[in-house]
């Protein structure tokens, strides 16, 4: 369970496979921690270099006073890979970690050679929408919207049928730091990479989770039609999570698309 400084804060992070393999770098959404991609990384094979963690305010990871910016998380995750040694990668990005993505692919054209930009957009959501959501956990916890926040995360029936993994991610949702849950609602609310992604022609992966309720598949295609060279796939069955409840599929999409463009 290594931990390391980077950029004056405490990460968590994992990081397995070959010196030598390819690069594929995980970065989670709002609420979430490192395990979301367990069930993903299991199906890869062997043979690659792995290097995932926790954003700031979640998991394990330090949980500064919020608000957080974009570029914070880029600067966290950059030097991140910079002190890992990890460089020309796929970045993997669900949700707010598809605009970390974007936005260090911009910044850092040599940490970044693909993305796979997952349940994601150009600009999410108003910023009357997250002031709400960030006033709700400041007056009455997390708890106080995780039913919400489920219903978007999780496809009706994975919430029907799986009821101890429900309240396990139900679990890790609201054991988020407030700070961590807020800060990183700031950062998407203030986000808009529409130009950006105007202007980054690496190769890109948009997956969507059919019946997502945060970032549906709509939104999604909008913002692969947006990239140069993005390409845009739905996953049936998956809400906001494909990586959870789908991850031999979104494996098969990850190594596919890896195979394609990234490590041909």
């Amino acid at each position: 369970m290594p931990f390391e400084r980077f950029n004056d804060l405490v990460l968590h992070f994992e990081h397995v496979g070959p010196i030598n393999g390819p690069s594929v770098v995980f970065v989670n959404s709002l609420g979430t921690d490192l395990r979301i991609w367990d069930e993903v990384l299991a199906r890869l094979g062997a043979g690659l270099r792995i290097l995932r963690y926790e954003l700031r305010g979640h998991g394990l990871s330090d949980a500064p006073a919020a608000p957080y910016a974009l570029d914070d998380h880029v600067t966290d995750l950059a030097a991140l890979m910079d002190g890992r040694g990890v460089k020309d990668a796929l970045v993997v990005g669900l949700s707010v970690g598809g605009m970390i993505a974007m936005a260090l692919a911009n910044r850092r054209a040599d940490l970044t050679r693909a993305l796979v930009l997952s349940d994601t957009a150009h600009k999410i959501g108003s910023r009357e929408m997250w002031n709400a959501r960030i006033a709700s956990i400041r007056e009455g916890g997390i708890a106080s919207i995780a039913e919400a926040v489920l219903q978007r995360w999780f496809a009706a029936e994975f919430r029907a049928t799986r009821p101890a993994d429900l309240a396990g991610y139900r679990n890790m949702l609201t054991r988020t730091t407030v700070e961590g849950y807020a800060g990183t609602c700031a950062t998407v609310r203030d986000a808009d990479l529409t130009e950006i992604a105007g202007k980054l022609a690496l190769p890109a992966l948009c997956l969507a989770g059919a019946e997502d309720g945060a970032t549906p598949p709509d939104l999604v295609q909008s913002l692969a039609s947006l990239l140069p060279n993005g390409r845009f796939e739905v996953i049936p069955r998956a809400g906001h999570l494909p990586c959870v409840e789908q991850p031999e599929l979104m494996a098969r999409h990850i190594l596919t698309f890896a195979r394609e463009t990234a490590f041909a």
